[in-house]
């Protein structure tokens, strides 16, 4: 039996293969990170986030896991919304970016009731039923086995919860030209002056490209377990926000 294989951009590698050089991607841009997502995104990203926090509907004492949570833009925006009651758990699989969102954090004095773990998505160390909330900003399309990933967050969250995911998504027709230009001329050459590295954002794009459409993310949510499913497409459809509910145990 051949072995399984997944994508890395456009390449076909191995689960192991795509873990590490994920992990090298990130491992590159970690220092960058929040410099690029401004300039790749013209500053959208950070409306974006804003509007993905208030539709979750956090209430103060409130259980949050912000997976893939890299440099900490959505854990300092739902801090604020929590008592001593809350808690914030910020998970991602990287240890460059979960020190760069720390020290971040610290920085702008949210410390309390936060706390951090190293771990992927698809082997999660925290106990079932636990969680409000998880949230998963560009993230996602990372995940070496995204089926398997959904299934492991939906065991977490409480009866009543929600998953709410934020990611990159298939733009309407009419911006696809624009889009592509951007994505794979301009964006790596960005990444060039000011990060010094083409080539991770050469795969940032390619991730988007091989992520699924929102209908097709839609479905692997329900197969998943989650119920009352739905998307909200943001700027033509160039990011959208979906949602997942777990009605009961």
């Amino acid at each position: 039996m051949p072995e399984k294989t997944t994508h890395f951009g456009y390449k076909d590698v191995t689960p192991e293969e795509k873990t590490q050089k994920v992990g090298k991607v990130f491992d590159a841009v970690a220092g960058n990170y929040d410099i690029m997502n401004d300039v790749m995104s013209l500053g959208l990203h950070r409306v974006w986030k804003r509007y993905f926090v208030h539709i979750a509907n956090v209430r103060p004492h409130h259980q949050i896991l912000d997976l893939a949570a890299g440099t900490g833009d959505i854990t300092a925006l739902l801090a604020p919304k929590l008592s001593g009651k809350g808690a914030i758990t910020m998970c991602d699989p990287n240890a460059a970016m979960l020190e760069q969102g720390r020290q971040r954090l610290i920085d702008r004095g949210l410390f309390k009731h936060i706390y951090y773990a190293q771990a992927k998505a698809e082997s999660l160390p925290f106990e079932e039923n636990h969680f409000d909330r998880v949230t998963l900003a560009f993230g996602l399309r990372n995940f070496t086995d995204k089926g398997r990933a959904l299934r492991a967050i939906f065991n977490l969250i409480k009866p009543g919860g929600q998953l709410l995911i934020l990611e990159f998504s298939k733009p309407k027709k009419w911006m696809r030209g624009f889009y592509d230009t951007y994505s794979f001329k301009l964006l790596p050459q960005m990444g060039k002056m000011i990060a010094k590295d083409a080539e991770s954002y050469q795969y940032l794009a390619e991730s988007i490209r091989k992520h699924p459409d929102q209908e097709t993310l839609q479905f692997m949510l329900e197969a998943a377990g989650f119920e009352q499913c739905n998307f909200i497409n943001l700027n033509g459809g160039i990011v959208s926000i979906h949602r997942g509910h777990k009605l009961t145990a």
